[in-house]
């Protein structure tokens, strides 16, 4: 800022002071000898045009009250804030004598309308018994717009001096205190001229900056402004207030130089203002994020009892004692209790280094028996295996009281707050301020105060209230285990019966290896032609509801797998039951029953594999591609579309197809076996590579190798599923396949290529109904769809036929009446085979029937 703006700046001289205002000299009969430049830039006339005439002719001046011009000059006194007593000091013209008459004039030139200030002034002596034509007096005149502005200026800096909150505060270049508001002489408790003079590290001796990269002094911090120029902002400076002794206070203070108009520096300002109290509203903030982040971290009593220990203490008390229900521990359902009933037990505890009186039967947070290393046992299985210390308090205790109320109870430094959830009290939560001093004879901290405010005891109870849920939650859990456990164990399959198609291997892990309950699930699903499907999914979430969910998704992929769906259209019919609403009925009393569900998120990824084509059509809904290694051990990700999670609705799935090697493994996991909290994804599929490229390991080997070194200790933070398929293929031998033109003639032609090639395998028995089978499906095909027509028979576990046609209509079994001269074949192809089903194909349907084969040549 250069100087002259600095000097316009800082000039608080009125826009009435002679030196400024237009300014006009008027005689004894207010005839006009004097006309300023000033004058004729605001009114318009030059002075050639005004000198001689009178005033009235360019003004009017009408005083407030209607008093006569002579008469108010006479009888008003002298107005400091006129902007005219600085012409009094330069010109020796005495005060003003008529202030704040409001003119309406028009500009001589352009005409606009102006709303003008004026003020006269006595000339010393004035006109009497002179000439009448001596100056007798000088009117001054300005803008009212501009007058207004000044006024404004002068009461910003009252308000600056007298109310701001703000403490205001002036030093010179010595660093001593010259001026100060009214803020700052209440925040020392003593009048301005009591502490003149003094030094800023004098006033507040002891205190420090918060805010680092400073100097820890406030002389340090200001001689730096001096030094370099550079204003400090929002310096955070903690130390006892003058007026407030034995307690810190916190300032947010800015420190910036000050300079004259010519640019000499003469001091430094202090801008402080007291955020005391907001800083204790946001520590309480922080404490409470700190509790949602820190407590309830697993679904453990005595853990998460510890866990509200170490976030209290020492910010908000200097020791915390736990105190929870036998019932609590043990997972029982009754929670709700009195004093005399009630048996509580001390799983946690913990105070500040050197409290002088430790609590008796306090656990040591750093041993090895501490409840934070043992409780998870105890807790998630029911059995009180660690000696936890029973504890009983007197009557008249806190915690006595608090128990037979149910309520908060403030004794002093003591607070005590009940543990509640579902009507009933779970244990308590004892918080100590330590009011006398420490074992080394320190008094408390000064930043702390020995009791509980209001603000406090309710920061406590929400602490309290959020740990008190988090246990109830961990009641539950247990209560819940045994019944999760028995679902998950129905809804999983315990072995995979032998396929022609592939050889497998699994292993499944649930995220909590104590209850064995998770959400993920895989399945191998046989289908006609020898085909397998292979499934694999996530739900997300733990426990009976997850588990409930993963049934009902895994029940659904069966049942739409027998249908010989495709992979991306079995994915989009799940998609869309997973998305209607369950409607459930209404309970007893008519109201609707309260349903959960966490179906939205889940993911699946579904593959068929076809052993005679070595062909693998596979299709994903938001799950993580599977692995596949080829004979020769390189190992590759596919980039199969991802397609969006289940339940979303709306969006398409697409499908990709692999010719697939003898011998090749595919791996098919779930994000529990490569994702964990010390290493990315990118790392789990790496080992997960690496581990599977090593074809001389049997299935059960990699699984075992997969497992330890991706999930050590057999434990995750996720449910982990892997399911390992390596492929097989039906050599042609076992293969027959023929074309046919959808010709009458083709029904003889069939069943001469069926008996041939039975009797080549060694089937004779099975010629008669096969003969039938073939004739009937062949019949069906030529009436009503069209050709080219396939038949194919597959010996494998099962004898299988297989007509394929163009057409896609599906047939339908039904009972003929006795004069109807049709509509039997079907009926009889259904008595003599096993099964029988159609799946359609790109170019039209195939019907399919599975025949049992004889003993001696079964398997």
């Amino acid at each position: 800022m250069s100087a002259a703006n600095t000097a316009e700046s800082a000039d608080f001289r009125g826009p009435l002071d002679i030196t400024r205002a237009a300014t006009v000299v008027l005689d004894a009969d207010s005839t006009v000898i004097g006309w300023s430049p000033s004058a004729a830039e605001l009114l318009g006339y030059e002075p050639a045009e005004a000198l001689g005439r009178p005033l009235s002719a360019f003004l009017s001046v009408h005083p407030l009250g209607g008093t006569p011009p002579a008469a108010a000059a006479e009888a008003s006194g002298v107005s400091e804030a006129s902007g005219v007593s600085g012409a009094s000091a330069s010109t020796g013209i005495g005060p003003p004598s008529l202030v704040g008459n409001e003119i309406h004039v028009a500009h001589a030139r352009d005409g606009r309308e102006l709303l003008v200030a004026t003020a006269t002034c006595p000339l010393p002596g004035g006109a009497a018994g002179r000439d009448p034509g001596a100056p007798d007096r000088i009117l001054v005149a300005a803008e009212m717009g501009e007058l207004r502005h000044w006024e404004s200026r002068l009461a910003l800096l009252q308000g600056l001096a007298t109310q701001s909150p703000v403490g205001l505060a002036i030093y010179d270049t010595d660093l001593r205190l010259t001026w100060c508001n009214t803020a700052y002489e209440r925040e020392i408790g003593q009048p301005l001229a009591a502490f003149r003079g003094m030094r800023a590290d004098e006033l507040y001796g002891g205190g420090s900056f918060v805010t680092p990269g400073y100097p820890q002094t406030l002389d340090g911090v200001m001689h730096q402004v001096l030094d370099t120029g550079e204003p400090v902002l929002d310096l955070n400076f903690r130390a006892q207030q003058p007026s407030d002794p034995g307690r810190d206070h916190l300032w947010s203070c800015a420190y910036y130089r000050l300079e004259d108009a010519h640019g000499h520096v003469f001091g430094v300002c202090e801008d402080a203002f007291d955020v005391t109290d907001r800083y204790r509203v946001q520590e309480r903030l922080a404490l409470l994020v700190e509790a949602g982040r820190r407590i309830g971290t697993v679904l453990d009593v005595a853990t998460t009892a510890e866990e509200i220990a170490e976030v209290a203490v020492p910010d908000f008390a200097a020791t915390v004692r736990v105190d929870v229900t036998r019932a609590a521990m043990t997972g029982e359902t009754a929670a709700v209790g009195s004093a005399a009933d009630m048996s509580l037990l001390r799983v946690a505890g913990r105070s500040e280094p050197g409290t002088a009186t430790p609590d008796p039967g306090l656990p040591d947070p750093e041993g090895p028996e501490s409840p934070r290393g043992v409780s998870g046992a105890a807790n998630s299985t029911g059995e009180d295996r660690h000696p936890y210390p029973p504890v009983t308090y007197p009557p008249g205790s806190p915690q006595h009281r608090s128990l037979s109320s149910g309520g908060l109870v403030l004794d002093e430094g003591t607070l005590v707050v009940p543990l509640r959830a579902g009507g009933g009290i779970l244990g308590l939560v004892t918080f100590d301020r330590g009011v006398g001093p420490d074992a080394s004879g320190r008094p408390p901290a000064p930043d702390r105060a020995t009791t509980f405010d209001n603000g406090e005891v309710a920061l406590a109870d929400e602490l309290a209230a959020r740990a008190a849920v988090c246990i109830d939650n961990a009641r539950r859990y247990t209560r819940e285990r045994t019944a999760s456990l028995a679902l998950q164990r129905q809804l999983l399959p315990h072995h995979l019966p032998p396929q022609s198609a592939v050889r497998t291997a699994y292993r499944y892990l649930p995220a909590d290896d104590v209850t064995g309950v998770g959400g993920d699930w895989f399945d191998v699903i046989p289908l006609s032609g020898t085909r397998v499907g292979l499934v694999v999914g996530d739900v997300v979430g733990h426990g009976l509801q997850a588990a409930a969910t993963m049934g009902r998704l895994r029940t659904s992929v069966r049942a739409f797998a027998q249908l010989d769906m495709a992979p991306d259209e079995l994915l989009t019919r799940l998609d869309d039951l997973v998305g209607q609403p369950a409607e459930e009925p209404p309970d007893a009393y008519g109201g609707a029953v309260e349903t959960y569900d966490v179906t939205t998120g889940a993911t699946c990824l579904y593959a068929v594999y076809d052993p005679v084509s070595r062909r693998c059509v596979m299709a994903r809904a938001g799950h993580l591609p599977p692995a596949i290694v080829d004979p020769d051990g390189g190992v590759s990700f596919p980039d199969l579309p991802a397609g969006p999670p289940l339940g979303l609705g709306g969006l398409p799935f697409e499908a990709m197809e692999f010719e697939l090697p003898v011998g090749s493994l595919l791996a098919l996991f779930t994000d529990g076996l490569v994702e964990a909290r010390d290493h990315d994804i990118g790392h789990g599929l790496d080992t997960l590579g690496r581990v599977l490229g090593d074809r001389s390991a049997s299935l059960e080997e990699l699984c075992d190798r997969a497992v330890s070194e991706l999930v050590p200790g057999g434990t995750s933070a996720d449910d982990t599923a892997l399911l390992l398929v390596r492929t097989r293929e039906l050599d042609a031998e076992r293969v027959a396949h023929w074309e046919l033109s959808a010709e009458a003639v083709s029904v003889g032609r069939a069943r001469e290529l069926a008996t041939g090639q039975l009797e080549a395998w060694g089937l004779e028995e099975l010629v008669f109904a096969t003969q039938l089978v073939v004739s009937e499906l062949v019949t069906n095909a030529v009436r009503y769809a069209g050709g080219p027509l396939g038949l194919r028979l597959i010996r494998d576990r099962t004898l299988v036929c297989e007509v394929a046609d163009t057409g896609h209509t599906s047939p339908h079994l039904r009972h003929s009446a006795e004069d109807d001269e049709g509509g039997r074949g079907l009926f009889i192809v259904a008595q003599l085979v096993q099964r029988w089903g159609t799946r359609y194909t790109p170019t039209g349907k195939t019907i399919w029937t599975e025949q049992a084969l004889p003993p001696a040549d079964g398997g």
